[in-house]
């Protein structure tokens, strides 16, 4: 294999948030357009993008090289000033990541995280120094005239960096890169140190240029003609190719040879996939798989006193069913070996519980689960209503048990605060995520920054649905008025609207800030900083970890949602008043559970639609949807939410389930020439309709001869609008015609 001639050590994406248009898929992709072997992401003092940037270059064949550009205060220097440190093996990474970290905690100015000098002489194992270049304090002393501070400041790079510091050199016809070139090879050859060329890029193409300068307008708050805008990049700041750079510094080899030599000692593995739960206390000469498994048997027994009646003739038969669900659950939840994670989740609730902190009965997949009930994480009984636990954790398809937990929305902060007091306040974190460009506010930001006209900006984004996920590719398709004013008179407002629109178009989906996780919680099984850099505000409050959430499970975390509902807050309210007075009527106190769910009066203001504040009830199309249902059982509450989605909507099914329900329509089954016996047990509760996940599981189990787990892997794609993977072993023998609702088309169930 031919030895490669340059490799791309400073680099920003858009995870950069101040600068850089270049995004992590399209960067990879052209690298490997350019058998590029190798390149490095240094975004400015964040590792934000790292996993992203690692899956992709590692499937894509890239060698990714990590790194970040750190602004570090260095006696002497009235500012800090960057540098760029690459990560050289483990040891480093974890440096890297304890230096972020602390800046963001410890050392914010101005919204900048400020890495102090002795903290990069303290955490420099296993990290390579590059100087900054022109930009960096040792080119800005040079420019500045400042030799001797230049050579003292070099002189401390070299010694806690040894091998390790090399003296940037850069060629972007910027002011002052080439003055500074010369000055730092000749500090270079007094010191006999390496010199390494870089191109400090900040998007792929030269065409980019304009749309990164508006980047930086947008994030700094000036417009493109500003007089005091400070213009600090060039187009010459792009992906150049290996063939570019030699020709660029063809009277410097070495600086080329060197960016080889760096990318050759970098190396970095971060092992994606394995989950790390914090150690859950058991008693002395018990396993977690033993404590599990007793604590879970003893809240059945709990559980089941206040359902089952011993005297019952049944009885042994009701309860063994309980037994038999109870021990196929634990089976499957100790060989994926997720019994901390239950365990850690009882726990947090059963203190909110304990402590008067209102916390929602359960919903999601999660209730489907016979374990979450008994632990008191669920208050739904998932055999009472029909619901499958491999919905909710198959070993079939592995993947970490997600419990969306409601807690009221003025004491969650509590139950964190309980977490991190268990746990320990450096092992947990909430997660971040990041706002983008977003159509409509992309627009008006393009037509500030170029100078456009306000009444222009408005009106094009007011053509632009305000739907979620609206993109402007989609708008321009489904909005004639905006395709009409965009291919309107070239000489009119059009010109400018299309100049404000080919923009918009280039900068959308952009990383623009960073927020945090609405719910989202990590617990490490140590110092987050094992796991993740970490991020927080300029108080040095609300950490978060700088991956989201995603990233942050495929590092090895795992997520626990802790959700704020407002819903819990005001039914806390409810009740208080009510104790209130019955405590004056010398009445007992009541709790949400003693409310029954088959009041009378309850039914009767539903069916009037008085469901303003109800979660989830609440909506004008609801209230619409509920009178024509009119409710009577809580079972309709449930096929409610179900019905209320686009797609039974546009259907027809919402109007077949209610006119069945009220004999307006006679029930029928789909295709009853096929096995209609076999659906009529599943469908009867719905009328006929296929309502619920659990329903295509179901056919797919008696119809296909699937196991619920393979069901699953037919089913879970409905809801999630996946491409279907059928289960390896189905053998397509016959086909049976089977109406999805949902999806207002015909599907085909097959049968093995």
């Amino acid at each position: 294999m031919t030895e490669p001639s340059f490799v791309h050590l400073r680099l920003h994406t858009d995870y950069s948030l101040v600068d850089g248009v270049t995004r992590v898929k399209p960067l990879v992709k052209r690298c490997a357009e350019l058998n590029m072997p190798a390149v490095a992401v240094t975004d400015d003092s964040n590792l934000f993008g790292l996993i992203k940037f690692y899956d992709a270059a590692m499937k894509a064949g890239v060698k990714p090289i990590a790194g970040a550009d750190l602004w570090v205060q260095f006696e002497g220097l009235e500012q800090a000033a960057p540098v760029c440190a690459l990560v050289q093996n483990t040891q480093g990474y974890k440096n890297l990541t304890v230096l972020i970290s602390r800046a963001w905690q410890l050392n914010q100015h101005n919204d900048k995280a400020l890495v102090k000098a002795e903290w990069l002489a303290e955490l420099n194992e296993g990290l390579i120094l590059l100087s900054g270049g022109t930009f960096g304090p040792i080119g800005r002393l040079l420019l500045g005239n400042r030799g001797e501070q230049a050579k003292q400041l070099t002189a401390w790079c070299a010694e806690h960096f040894p091998n390790r510091f090399y003296l940037e050199v850069q060629r972007a016809s910027r002011p002052g890169d080439e003055e500074c070139l010369h000055a730092t090879v000749a500090l270079a050859a007094e010191l006999n140190l390496p010199i390494v060329a870089t191109n400090d890029v900040r998007f792929i193409s030269a065409d980019d240029f304009e749309a990164h300068e508006v980047r930086v307008c947008i994030h700094e708050s000036f417009t493109l003609e500003d007089p005091r805008r400070e213009k600090r990049y060039t187009e010459e700041q792009y992906l150049k190719t290996p063939e570019e750079m030699v020709t660029l510094f063809s009277d410097l080899p070495e600086a080329l040879a060197n960016s080889v030599e760096i990318a050759k000692r970098c190396s970095i593995d971060i092992e994606l996939g394995k989950n790390y739960l914090p150690d859950f206390p058991v008693p002395a000469g018990m396993t977690i798989a033993e404590y599990f498994e007793q604590a879970s048997y003893e809240g059945l027994e709990k559980r089941l006193t206040g359902i089952l009646d011993p005297q019952a003739a049944d009885y042994a038969e009701r309860k063994q069913k309980y037994l038999d669900r109870l021990a196929f659950e634990l089976n499957v939840i100790n060989q994926m070996k997720f019994p901390g994670y239950f365990l850690i989740v009882s726990d947090f609730i059963r203190w909110a519980k304990q402590n008067d902190i209102p916390v929602g009965p359960g919903r999601g997949s999660g209730a489907g689960s016979l374990v979450a009930w008994v632990l008191e994480i669920t208050d739904l009984d998932p055999l009472q209503y029909d619901l499958l636990f491999e919905r909710f954790l198959n070993p079939e398809r592995v993947s970490m048990p997600d419990f969306d937990v409601d807690f009221c929305m003025e004491q969650r902060d509590d139950v964190i605060a309980y977490v991190a007091r268990t746990y320990g306040r450096e092992a947990v974190g909430q997660i971040v995520t990041f706002g983008t460009m977003a159509a409509k506010a992309v627009v008006r930001d393009v037509a500030r920054v170029q100078g456009k006209p306000y009444g222009l900006a408005d009106r094009l984004s007011k053509m632009i649905p305000g739907t979620p996920g609206m993109t402007l590719k989609k708008a321009r398709e489904q909005e004639e008025v905006l395709e009409e004013f965009l291919n309107g008179d070239p000489h009119g407002d059009q010109e400018s609207a299309n100049e404000i629109w080919d923009m918009a178009l280039k900068l959308e989906g952009l990383t623009r800030n960073v927020g945090r996780h609405a719910g989202g919680v990590v617990i490490a099984p140590g110092k987050l900083t094992d796991f993740a850099p970490l991020h927080c505000d300029e108080h040095g409050d609300s950490l978060v970890t700088q991956f989201d959430k995603d990233d942050v499970e495929a590092a090895g975390l795992v997520k626990f949602d802790f959700l704020g509902l407002r819903t819990l807050t005001i039914i806390d309210w409810a009740i208080k008043a009510a104790n209130e007075k019955r405590q004056k009527e010398g009445l007992e106190p009541i709790t949400s559970s003693d409310i029954p769910l088959d009041d009378a009066e309850t039914f009767e203001l539903l069916k009037r639609g008085d469901t303003t504040a109800v979660f989830q009830l609440e909506s004008s199309g609801m209230k619409e949807l509920i009178k024509k249902l009119r409710p009577d059982v809580f079972e309709d509450i449930i096929a409610l939410v179900a019905l209320y989605r686009p797609g039974p909507l546009e259907s027809g099914m919402v109007d077949n389930f209610i006119n069945r329900k009220h004999g307006r329509e006679p029930l029928a089954y789909p295709d009853p020439q096929y096995q209609h016996e076999l659906l009529q047990p599943i469908l009867e509760p719905t009328y006929g309709v296929i309502l619920y996940q659990e329903q295509v599981m179901q056919i797919a189990q008696v119809l296909a001869g699937y196991s619920l787990g393979q069901a699953d892997l037919y089913a879970v794609p409905w809801g999630k609008k996946m491409p279907r993977k059928w289960p390896l072993n189905a053998k397509p023998l016959k086909r049976v015609r089977v109406p999805m609702g949902w999806m207002a088309s015909w599907r085909f169930v097959f049968l093995t």
